[in-house]
């Protein structure tokens, strides 16, 4: 059936130009959508009852859009699939207070540097092995070593300035002491990147560990199917869910099915047909169908948004009058509204998300399209001339922005907002050229180098401002930051984020992370682009899948469970 929904759904592809066709293109996949809808037996979706039976077993078809190359590490696509297998030391609710899991309690030191965690009894990795704290202890000690099978690329940056040790001080004791105060260290445990893997079977080295990650979480992984899936089994053993969970014990459905299904037409016509029991990432022409018959999940998640973050290092944009002209040259609101219909919000500012705790609300607006204003800086940065091409040129170098990105990061409709934004810059004499890359080629730093771009398409996920670290860091001893592909370096906005970091106030750490943010956004260092959103479109007899709020949005399958009229 899948074949024949690629026939019958034709992926809309982005066009050259922004015209009629893509328009044309629209209708044809909402023509299509309009007889899928006929061969759907599904209502509108209704929520269990309080009180309601809930029904055991089955298995949850899950279509997701992307395939990483290993089933944990630093990507957010790979922390989707860890929340089903791991657990967290400590858990985030949605209202950003840190709550247990895997410890019970904890304490913190009077100067913020020792926190001393109680761990839950009786708990078991799926390979046997007990999770007490010296398995805890050896996952932070991996994270932030120098072995590439064990150092974690998300908690490594984040805490290798300030952390010092992790050690079991007694068989469910755990002590976690830092050389410096660092505010975010729970926020950070939380996420599910830091999940916690059996230490036995972490010494079978990367390559095993990738296909087959063992952890203590409510689903077991079963076999990846490259190209395919991911199937999962219940844990029938699992007791120790986290506090924000809706249940305790195993979890209710016998596993997962976790389908790789990028084409998001076929995605979307699978739910349709019943092939499937829940999609990620609503395509943008199926937003207003799948909230009229389906459950509608959406996170918008912390951090930043999906962003342009713009070469600071090397011309055109070591001038800052350049930079700002580039935002100003192009209606991005407009791009975004048009190509993901409306389904999609904008983000003018691009050094946080909204969602985020510290988010500045005016600077949602940064640089609005301003076209005169845009050709006024760049004759004031001295790009005056312009070729017969109508491309501004100084001292004989034309005004030249290679944007790289790939679909690792951008969704099918956001191609097109970028086409858009490519013919809106060139009216005030930009040449801009896009550079779509692989996620494999792209991960290997294909379009990446010093060379190579003049701005990359990026986001970084986590709960809020306390990105700012990764995103900001200063280069060390000659070490580029490479998680900085703006090259922006600034001293003083440094200090401002490791004075945020250090301050167990909340007002007044926000206040701090509200000062770098406004210094980002007034360097147009990085210039807004949209939310970085997980949407989730649910059968009518699917209850009880949640989005996780506390930490990026990852779909949490532990509560879910099937209605008894299935």
């Amino acid at each position: 059936m899948l074949r024949s929904l690629d026939m019958l759904l034709p992926t809309v592809r982005p066009t050259r130009h922004f015209n009629g066709q893509s328009k044309h293109l629209a209708r044809k996949l909402a023509a299509a959508l309009a007889v899928l809808s006929g061969l759907s037996q599904w209502a509108p979706g209704v929520h269990a009852q309080e009180g309601e039976a809930v029904k055991r077993g089955g298995v949850i078809r899950y279509g997701h859009f992307q395939e990483p190359a290993c089933l944990f590490g630093g990507w957010v696509q790979q922390w989707y699939l860890q929340r089903q297998y791991s657990d967290n030391l400590v858990a985030r609710s949605d209202d950003g207070k840190i709550a247990p899991w895997l410890a019970e309690s904890w304490t913190i030191s009077d100067d913020k540097k020792v926190y001393t965690f109680e761990i839950k009894p009786n708990v078991k990795f799926t390979d046997g092995t007990a999770l007490d704290a010296q398995a805890i202890a050896d996952n932070i000690n991996g994270w932030l070593s120098n072995d590439p099978d064990l150092r974690n690329p998300t908690a490594a940056p984040y805490l290798s300035d300030s952390f010092e040790s992790a050690k079991a001080i007694a068989p469910q004791r755990l002590q976690v002491t830092l050389k410096t105060p660092f505010q975010p260290l729970l926020n950070v445990f939380a996420q599910s990147s830091q999940g916690i893997l059996s230490p036995s079977a972490l010494k079978r080295g990367l390559a095993v560990n990738c296909e087959n990650p063992i952890g203590s979480g409510p689903f077991i992984v079963d076999k990846w199917r490259h190209g395919r899936e991911v199937t999962f089994r219940r844990n029938p053993d699992y007791n120790w869910a986290p506090a924000t969970a809706r249940h305790q014990g195993p979890a209710y459905v016998d596993g997962i099915s976790w389908k790789f299904l990028p084409d998001q037409t076929v995605r979307y016509g699978s739910l349709i047909t019943g092939e499937t029991d829940v999609i990620y990432d609503i395509p943008a022409i199926a937003w207003k169908d799948a909230n009229s018959r389906f459950g509608v999940l959406r996170h918008i998640t912390g951090g930043t948004p999906l962003r342009l973050a713009l070469y600071t290092a090397k011309p055109p944009f070591d001038d800052v009058l350049v930079r700002k002209a580039f935002a100003y040259s192009t209606d991005r609101e407009a791009a975004v509204d048009t190509s993901f219909l409306g389904s999609l919000p904008f983000e003018g500012n691009g050094a946080l998300s909204q969602s985020s705790p510290e988010y500045l609300h005016e600077l949602g607006r940064a640089y609005a399209y301003d076209i005169r204003k845009a050709n006024q800086l760049l004759d004031r940065a001295g790009w005056t001339e312009r070729d017969r091409n109508g491309i501004r040129v100084k001292n004989g170098n034309s005004l030249t922005v290679r944007i790289s990105y790939s679909n690792a990061f951008l969704k099918p409709d956001g191609e097109q907002a970028l086409q858009v934004i490519q013919q809106q810059a060139r009216a005030a004499g930009f040449d801009v050229r896009l550079q779509p890359t692989n996620p494999a080629d792209f991960f290997a730093g294909r379009n990446l180098g010093p060379d190579d771009y003049e701005v990359v398409l990026l986001y970084w996920v986590a709960p809020g401002a306390e990105i700012f670290r990764i995103s900001w860091k200063p280069d060390q001893n000659g070490e580029p930051n490479r998680f900085n592909p703006s090259r922006f370096q600034d001293s003083a906005l440094w200090d401002v984020i490791q004075r945020a970091e250090q301050d167990f106030s909340s007002a007044e750490r926000t206040g701090l992370y509200q000062q770098a943010e406004r210094k980002i956004v007034d360097e147009a260092a990085v210039i807004g682009f949209t939310v970085l959103d997980v949407t989730l479109a649910t059968s009518p007899n699917l209850k009880d899948v949640w989005l996780d709020h506390g930490s990026v949005g990852e779909p949490v399958f532990y509560d879910a469970h099937f209605d008894e009229r299935k």
